[in-house]
């Protein structure tokens, strides 16, 4: 997994692209406000969401990353209850991909690392549908 987290990346997001860095603290007053239940509630049930569709295509694992017991292709329940939980951190892992998707518990968007252009195509359809946005930050050498 610590191989996977220095790959390249795309995040699925509430908001479109980067924000710039100049923007006289705007977005952490926005960022505050999603933080909030149920805002973020509703939010991570979108990711939750996402996942549940990716499933129905790929394989997948899961669990928190201080644990090392991944549970393969938990019922839909399951799923979305992991992915929904906002006290800890969530891996899922896509072992056919060697993809690996990353859901914080203070954040406001998902990481995809080592995305399959295939993968990433569902990932944008999947986003749209679900009011929120795919994209690439800029990646640190």
């Amino acid at each position: 997994m610590e191989e996977l987290l220095k790959m390249p990346y795309w995040v699925i997001d509430f908001l479109p692209w980067q924000v710039p860095e100049d923007g006289d603290g705007r977005f952490f007053a926005v960022e505050q406000y999603y933080l909030q239940k149920p805002r973020q509630d509703a939010l991570r049930r979108r990711f939750a969401e996402i996942l549940l569709k990716v499933n129905c295509y790929y394989d997948l694992k899961i669990c928190a990353p201080e644990e090392e017991d991944w549970q393969s292709d938990p019922a839909p329940e399951e799923l979305v209850a992991w992915a929904c939980q906002d006290e800890r951190d969530v891996r899922v892992l896509l072992p056919g991909e060697n993809a690996l998707f990353t859901l914080d518990r203070d954040d406001l968007y998902m990481t995809v690392y080592n995305s399959s252009a295939d993968l990433l195509k569902l990932l944008d359809r999947l986003a749209a549908a679900a009011g929120v946005f795919l994209w690439q930050p800029a990646q640190g050498k």
